[in-house]
């Protein structure tokens, strides 16, 4: 999981790296604004406004994650940046809903010295969400999200999960739903305060989940099958790690 820390091994502490995408914190920094989504050659170009957001450390073929999808700088006009989304990102993603004038969360790929406060985030969106419900709690605001079923067996009580980019906290799960206890700090900080039933929103699981997923195939892993059905409870009968 940590793997891609040692990209920055033996580099001098006085100069700025970025990861170029290889992790985000889920901690957003800023919320920008779509300011033009024009279609190129089958796929589209982006244009974000990133408002409060540092650009002075940014620098061409840099990763900035907008609503969770990583994506890189090719236009820095010094308000905001351009990017290319490709076919893979707009199917994969809420990308879709997006329109100029919305606004997104935004995430500068870490440094050596970015503080951690959330939880190591890739940028790679492993599926859409629906928000199905929103109801107030005291000051907080609760969430019910509903994650693609193939999705379920990763979201844990007490785990995390990115949603749009933002790292939360899991507190209940039911089936393929999961709810989230929103506090007012991240509600003015992200752009969860426009969620409503039936937004559609980008999850990325947890980084552990999937590696320990894969761990346990053990040797299996080398059969072309292996991830197409995933664990299963048979797997894990057959493997020992349950009593029959």
């Amino acid at each position: 999981m940590y793997a891609p820390l040692r990209y920055f091994a033996g580099m001098p502490a006085n100069r700025s790296y970025r990861a170029g995408g290889l992790m985000f914190t889920g901690i957003i920094e800023s919320i920008g604004t779509i300011a033009s989504i024009t279609p190129k050659g089958g796929d589209v170009r982006l244009y974000v406004k990133t408002g409060k957001l540092d650009l002075a450390d940014v620098k061409l073929g840099d990763s900035i994650a907008v609503n969770g999808i990583c994506l890189t700088a090719v236009e820095l006009p010094g308000d905001g940046f351009w990017a290319d989304v490709s076919r893979e990102t707009l199917a994969r993603t809420a990308f879709a809903q997006l329109k100029i004038g919305s606004r997104v969360n935004l995430e500068k790929a870490l440094t050596p010295t970015t503080r951690l406060g959330g939880h190591l985030v890739s940028g790679h969106v492993d599926g859409v969400g629906e928000i199905v419900k929103r109801e107030e709690n005291a000051r907080a605001i609760q969430f019910t999200v509903r994650a693609p079923r193939e999705l379920a067996k990763y979201i844990a009580l007490k785990g995390s999960i990115t949603v749009d980019g933002t790292s939360l906290t899991v507190n209940a799960v039911n089936g393929a739903e999961f709810e989230l206890t929103i506090v007012p700090h991240t509600v003015q900080e992200t752009i969860m305060a426009d969620y409503r039933g039936g937004r559609l929103v980008n999850l990325e699981v947890d980084l552990l989940a999937r590696y320990l997923e894969r761990l346990l195939l053990g040797d299996k892993a080398a059969d072309p099958a292996a991830g197409a059905g995933g664990i299963t409870e048979a797997f894990l009968a057959e493997n020992g790690f349950m009593k029959h």
